[in-house]
């Protein structure tokens, strides 16, 4: 006698579920954004989210491809036996194999089973996410006109990632990591290795998604809700506009391949606090604090978190005194 398996519902249901509810009611919507406010937000909004759901799509079928057919071990043998020059050259890897923030702590944590140093590992679970075509090409889009954005955004976020891994080379101590993130993480995708794309690209897709939506709705909240004579004020205050955009970085936890459009929206302020909203966004936000705690363990987030915030605001700072 078998028993009957109740359907499961998966986030794609829900996605799907919501769209429709929106088609239905869309008589309903457009009476409601008849207010000029409103239309102004909705604006905002459908611009940012239409603008960079290419990039995060991209991006994450890049991310899946990575997980499905290029090994941890392919980084770990190209690295230098010198765990100092294995920074820059893992930091560089994350040119060619991209990945979104979620992605790269696994990798980070299968690199460290594999043997590979922990500095070069941290150098590219931070360079990766931040300085992978996708997100390069998508800031460049954002922000058409300004390619010296592109290079600030490029030197902040490697400049920060070797920082790290340089700091961690020096003061760091093998302790700090979770002895199970050293244990070499079992695979436990089902159906080959495009099943592996495919779930991997379905989880970062939903979960990147999720945050590109919340990032759009403060976009707009804050083209209405606030008086364009507070940004201009704040638009005056660099120091604090510069710490303003770092903690919203932390905040919103948006992907990488779609935070440029969010940045771009705020027109308002000067590009430094626009690009250590970039830099400090991939490398340090409340969604990666939980993965990295989760992951390597808690005393390592304590530390690791807060020192990456500082180093990758003062390396953006650099990188816009520089190029900006």
């Amino acid at each position: 006698m078998t028993t009957a398996v109740a359907p499961r519902i998966t986030s794609l249901h829900v996605f799907c579920a919501v769209l429709a509810v929106a088609v239905l009611a869309r008589p309903l919507l457009t009476d409601a954004l008849a207010v000029p406010v409103l239309q102004t937000a909705a604006t905002v909004f459908v611009a940012v989210c239409v603008q960079a759901i290419p990039f995060l799509v991209l991006g994450v079928l890049l991310s899946g491809a990575i997980a499905a057919f290029v090994s941890p071990a392919v980084l770990r043998r190209a690295l230098p036996a010198r765990p100092a020059a294995a920074v820059p050259v893992a930091g560089a890897a994350g040119l060619v194999l991209p990945g979104c923030e979620c992605a790269s702590v696994p990798v980070a944590r299968r690199l460290i089973g594999q043997g590979v140093p922990d500095a070069a590992a941290l150098t590219f679970l931070l360079a990766a996410p931040a300085i992978n075509p996708v997100v390069l090409v998508a800031t460049a889009v954002a922000f058409p006109g300004e390619p010296r954005m592109v290079l600030a955004r490029l030197a902040g976020s490697l400049a920060t990632a070797c920082v790290m891994g340089w700091l961690w080379q020096r003061l760091g101590r093998a302790e700090w990591i979770a002895e199970r993130a050293r244990r070499a993480a079992p695979q436990t995708h089902g159906g080959g290795r495009l099943g592996v794309l495919a779930e991997t690209a379905r989880h970062d897709l939903v979960t990147a998604g999720g945050f590109l939506v919340l990032g759009a709705l403060v976009a707009a909240a804050l083209s209405v809700l606030v008086p364009p004579a507070w940004m201009e004020a704040l638009a005056g205050q660099l120091l604090l506009a510069i710490l303003v955009m770092a903690v919203l970085a932390v905040v919103l936890a948006l992907c990488s391949e779609a935070d440029a459009f969010v940045a771009a929206a705020l027109s308002t302020l000067p590009l430094l606090p626009r690009l250590v909203f970039l830099v400090v966004g991939p490398a340090v936000d409340v969604k990666l604090i939980a993965l990295q705690a989760g992951t390597f363990g808690r005393a390592f987030a304590a530390r690791f978190a807060p020192l990456t915030f500082v180093v990758a605001v003062l390396c953006a700072v650099g990188a816009g005194v520089v190029f900006l």
